[in-house]
């Protein structure tokens, strides 16, 4: 069975989670397909925003256990310890794809967002939940480190304190409290109010200029990452590559006149 279904109207492309009997559970179908799903999107060019939602009661419930069906993966020797790295990078991967991606990416979480489904919404660029939309760090309540990104990404989207204390005690931050420490953008009464307002936003994003929003996220993500004087470097270099006078002139004269500005696409990635 499919994981999600994908979607795309104009410049804003939706991927919904499908399989509500398993709570969006991410199995097999999920990290075989999202991965090639997102860059497919991001190297067409014709993508301006991504928003992410799910059918049913809960956003995503981390990963399905029917991927150990046929047992928990062991490194009790040589030979399993060296594939071991490769196996969890091709998990985390998976789930990068939506940080490096040309276009922002916007989810919209109803319910649970535990385990795996927490790294997916750290690695999103905005989040809007419901009001009873909750977020757990799941792996320490099962025995063994979260590794698929939240511990990398949450210290960046919230205080250090906040994500220790999730990650250490296994508890559960709300989406009101997920807000007020600055992890949640905006927080809606039920997950159609939630999509709604990520849609929105998407056509915001997708209203402006592909290349001044592409350099903004690669600008934002770049900084985060890297030192102040390294960041500024950078904003040099990718302000010299994408600066383009027409879309500043287009932009322009739409404000002027109150008319909406229409913009080229991206060009698509040869491979």
């Amino acid at each position: 069975m499919a994981a999600f279904n994908l979607s795309q109207t104009g410049g804003i492309a939706h991927l919904q989670f499908c399989n509500p009997q398993k709570s969006n559970a991410m199995g097999a179908d999920f990290w075989s397909d999202f991965q090639p799903a997102i860059h497919e999107l991001s190297q067409s060019g014709r993508t301006r925003a991504l928003v992410i939602s799910a059918q049913g009661k809960y956003f995503c419930a981390g990963m399905d256990i029917s991927m150990f069906a046929s047992g928990i993966p062991t490194t009790d020797t040589a030979t399993t310890r060296e594939a071991f790295p490769p196996f969890i990078k091709h998990l985390q991967d998976t789930l990068s794809c939506l940080e490096t991606a040309r276009f922002p990416v916007i989810a919209a979480i109803q319910g649970a967002c535990i385990g795996g489904g927490l790294d997916l919404a750290a690695a999103c660029d905005m989040r809007i939940a419901t009001t009873d939309a909750y977020f757990r760090v799941e792996e320490t309540n099962i025995g063994m480190m979260a590794d698929l990104g939240s511990l990398q990404r949450l210290p960046k989207l919230m205080p250090e304190g906040v994500v220790r204390e999730l990650a250490y005690l296994g508890s559960t931050l709300t989406a009101e409290r997920g807000h007020a420490v600055g992890f949640i953008n905006k927080v809606e009464a039920n997950a159609d109010a939630a999509q709604q307002a990520a849609l929105q936003a998407a056509e915001r994003i997708a209203a402006k200029a592909p290349l001044a929003i592409a350099g903004t996220k690669a600008a934002i993500t770049y900084a985060r990452d890297h030192s102040t004087l390294d960041a500024l470097n950078h904003a040099r270099m990718t302000q010299t590559l994408i600066w383009k006078p027409e879309d500043i002139q287009r932009a322009v004269m739409a404000r002027a006149k109150k008319e909406k500005a229409v913009f080229d696409d991206l060009g698509p990635v040869r491979t």
